[in-house]
């Protein structure tokens, strides 16, 4: 019986840290779509925000190249070269 209000309190705290869950959402721009479709498809859209303080142009082709050669991204050549364009122009370091 002592484990019901235990159950209950714990139930609660973890709607309470759902709701306050917010989904990012990506910068409008041209080629949001491809960013949404070949990155979002593996991982969460999360990781362009959190590394764009430390990536430049060369760093975000740098992390699209390793994408696509080390884990298997199955992103076309052209889509590549726009997706580090939008993300170097949306978030690169300056």
């Amino acid at each position: 019986m002592k484990t019901l209000p235990l159950v209950v309190a714990l139930a609660l705290a973890a709607g309470i840290v759902a709701a306050q869950e917010r989904r990012i959402e990506l910068k409008d721009g041209p080629w949001r779509a491809q960013v949404e479709a070949n990155c979002g498809s593996c991982h969460s859209i999360d990781y362009i925000v959190l590394n764009s303080p430390f990536l430049d142009k060369a760093g975000w082709d740098a992390t699209v190249t390793k994408m696509i050669r080390a884990f298997g991204a199955p992103i076309n050549a052209d889509d590549a070269k726009v997706i580090v364009e939008y993300l170097a122009t949306n978030y690169g370091k300056p």
